[in-house]
């Protein structure tokens, strides 16, 4: 495994192919980590925001209708 290792790094060309396929995988996984990220927090505040309305719906602030109408207002494709 070392002299492979060393082989590659020893050559330059291999080491540049080793860079940029090394470099474009480090930026795939930080694409695909910041894309899950974005979406549980997007969720998260969904879900905050239908807990909060259902809370205004129970005391009796807000009607079930009105409640409805903010919900289907959401930008969200899923509600």
């Amino acid at each position: 495994m070392d002299s492979l290792l060393s082989n590659l790094i020893r050559n330059e060309d291999s080491l540049a192919l080793l860079l940029i396929f090394g470099g474009s995988a480090l930026v795939a996984i930080v694409a695909i980590l910041l894309t899950t990220m974005k979406n549980i927090a997007l969720n998260r505040e969904r879900e905050t925001s239908r807990r909060e309305i259902a809370a205004y719906i129970a005391e009796g602030s807000m009607t079930p209708e009105d409640g409805a109408k903010l919900i289907s207002a959401s930008p969200d494709k899923e509600a």
